[in-house]
């Protein structure tokens, strides 16, 4: 027999091992979940005087149970519908132009002022955010945009693609995020207030940025120099041409906020809306259709699989009961709460690379 502590220590110790050997995350959490449930039943039932050949089979009958049930509960939870929507939605955006439509808009406002290529990007990424909810969706669409308008413009590689590196990590902030999506949900929290709480902070961070890039084009002129002025004529008609994103993202978003829309519905009327822009403006044929359906596809099932991994490693973390002795570790030091945030703000900085 083994610590049950110890067990869920080891049980962390190995899916950060199979992390750091670039083991995909969902498969990370279903292995150590399943094979750390087997143990630790097992062992609880070895502990009450049971035989070794039952309490084992007790351990795998429930690993088993597990790993049907959380994956049943998971693919069938009808909160996660807004997950395939979002993802739909961004995808359509990006096929119907308005993508482009935005960073153009950004562009002609503020491109002609030094790294103002890459303050645009920002602003695009933190509004195509509001479109898809996937940071991975608003770098790569974004990227795809404005790394060779950058390049055009004699931008630095680092400022070039740390614009669009950060720009796309607003996708998991500013709502509708994903990842506030599967936090809700392993949460049991409302979605709606968590996208509520994260349009302040999204903005904020998005204003952050804009300024990191202007400290940085402060300090070496020549890693962002300005493009070409637009005229005021150019700039009305790039934000005309950038309307029916205000307009989606207007009805979807405010919808949603004003209670109008519950978070699913309102994921099901943007997706249906970018659907009518895109076929408005005749940018969907057959190789843009089956290339939207698989790209949606294959996101969505990408999160629903790291979903099921979570429900099933989260059991097993509650078998060994670590996280509850974590949490009275904490609240037992005479900190508090301000000390305690401190501490978690600390464990999630990277360290600096050593010269």
């Amino acid at each position: 027999m083994i610590s049950m502590t110890l067990l869920g220590v080891l049980g962390l110790f190995a899916l950060f091992a199979l992390l750091a050997l670039r083991f995909p995350v969902a498969l990370a959490m279903i292995l150590v979940g399943v094979v750390g449930t087997i143990l630790a039943t097992a062992n609880r039932f070895l502990a009450l005087g049971m035989a070794s050949d039952q309490a084992w089979a007790r351990g795998i009958k429930t690993a088993m149970s597990n790993l049907s049930g959380e994956a049943f509960e998971a693919a069938s939870n009808y909160n996660l519908l807004v997950i395939p929507m979002f993802v739909l939605m961004g995808n359509l955006a990006g096929v119907s132009g308005m993508s482009a439509d935005l960073f153009n808009a950004a562009y002609r406002w503020m491109g002609h002022m030094k790294g103002g290529l890459a303050s645009a990007t920002i602003a695009a990424c933190a509004g195509f955010a509001a479109l898809s909810g996937s940071s991975l969706a608003a770098a790569i669409t974004m990227g795809r945009v404005a790394l060779p308008e950058m390049k055009k413009f004699n931008y630095s590689d680092s400022l070039a693609t740390g614009s669009v590196a950060a720009g796309g990590t607003l996708g998991f902030l500013i709502p509708p995020s994903g990842g506030m999506i599967i936090y809700a949900v392993l949460t049991e929290q409302s979605i709606g207030r968590l996208f509520m709480a994260g349009v302040i902070p999204g903005i904020l961070l998005t204003l952050l940025f804009i300024g990191a890039i202007y400290l940085t084009v402060l300090r070496r002129p020549e890693a962002g120099p300005p493009g070409n002025k637009a005229s005021w004529a150019e700039r009305r008609a790039a934000l005309f041409s950038a309307l029916p994103f205000v307009i989606v993202v207007g009805i979807t978003i405010g919808g949603m906020y004003s209670g109008f829309f519950t978070p699913v519905e309102a994921s099901s009327v943007g997706a249906f809306l970018t659907l009518l822009v895109a076929i408005y403006r005749r940018s969907l044929n057959g190789r843009a259709i089956r290339e939207v359906i698989l790209q949606t596809i294959k996101a969505s099932a990408t999160v629903f699989l790291i979903l099921i991994g979570a429900f099933i490693f989260i059991p097993f973390m509650s078998l060994t009961e670590l996280p509850s002795q974590l949490v009275t570790l904490l609240t037992s030091l005479s900190i508090g709460d301000f000390g305690i945030l401190l501490i978690i703000i600390l464990i999630y900085t990277p360290a600096p690379e050593l010269a």
